[in-house]
């Protein structure tokens, strides 16, 4: 398997993962990940090996290299969850017996089996995967799902003895991400009983401080930077919400079928990136005639009034 994107990404071919495992149980399957997604499959129990493109040391250079490495592993199928011509030509060359990807990669005539991905169809991604390897098993899609260990458990296990719950405030794109003032609304609505944990990368940690200074809410601890993936995966099981945007850590959620409230800013839950998990709901602003404005989102909000993150009703 491959998917080389980002960590959202990552986490959802967790799905593929799954339903592999199921139909061939003894199957060595092993996964392509770009490097910083590696820890998101620690241990995982149905991976054979876990193999890590590192982009920053040289992407043609390290591109070959993990061609070759691939090709030492004589794998019978490539299964490729990635639509760029990098991905593509790991599986069109990988000399595997049977490959199959996605019709929009470059690469995608030397495959043996492809498949259309279309965006906004109303279709979760899981589903979209699922059609790559609906050919080797059936049209049933399974779930993403990761799998902490008890290690992550004792690492967040002094975080979990009271009720709490969790809130993800940052994303890569500042248009898909709720503006900080209602991170902050959003805090000072809850009861101080309840602890209020903000995760993220240790990037993060500046926004975090940023809404923790300015909220009323006075049980509030910035996580951020403090956590791995897996252990932040294992804490957000155990809080009675969590509270994200349309980015990776609503995938965490959805991994763990922890409850979760997903805030879609610019992006809609129709391109197919909405929570899973049994308790989950989704808030957004509907009907702007500029909703969506892309699909991943902008650096700012192109007609400079971000009416889509400042009109949201959190509640």
């Amino acid at each position: 398997m491959i998917q080389t994107a980002f960590i959202g990404d990552a986490i959802l071919a967790s799905s593929v993962l799954e339903k592999l495992h199921v139909f061939f149980p003894q199957a060595k399957i092993s996964l392509l990940v770009r490097k910083g997604n590696e820890s998101l499959y620690q241990e995982h129990p149905f991976l054979h090996t876990l193999l890590v493109w590192n982009k920053k040391e040289g992407k043609y250079k390290s591109l070959f290299q993990l061609l070759k490495m691939v090709r030492k592993h004589q794998f019978d199928t490539v299964i490729n969850l990635h639509r760029h011509a990098s991905s593509g030509f790991i599986t069109a060359f990988s000399k595997a017996a049977y490959t199959s990807g996605y019709n929009k990669n470059p690469f995608s005539f030397l495959f043996n089996y492809k498949a259309p991905h279309l965006i906004g169809d109303g279709r979760h991604e899981i589903e979209r995967y699922n059609d790559l390897i609906e050919t080797i098993t059936d049209k049933t899609v399974a779930k993403p799902k990761l799998y902490p260990t008890f290690k992550q458990f004792s690492a967040i296990e002094s975080y979990i003895k009271l009720p709490f719950v969790c809130m993800a405030p940052s994303s890569v794109w500042a248009t898909k991400q709720l503006p900080p003032h209602k991170w902050v609304e959003l805090c000072d609505s809850l009861a101080n009983e309840t602890t209020i944990y903000l995760l993220g990368a240790a990037s993060d940690t500046e926004l975090c401080e940023q809404i923790k200074e300015k909220t009323k809410h006075t049980n509030i601890e910035v996580l951020a930077g403090k956590l791995a993936l897996l252990e932040s995966c294992e804490l957000m099981k155990h809080a009675s919400m969590n509270y994200v945007n349309d980015s990776g850590p609503l995938h965490l959620a959805s991994a763990g079928n922890s409850p979760t409230t997903a805030f879609f800013c610019s992006t809609v839950p129709e391109y197919g990136f909405y929570p899973l998990a049994t308790n989950s709901k989704v808030i957004e602003v509907k009907d702007l005639y500029c909703k969506p404005c892309g699909l991943h989102g902008f650096k700012a909000c192109p007609k400079n009034n971000f009416r889509c993150g400042n009109e949201m009703v959190i509640s």
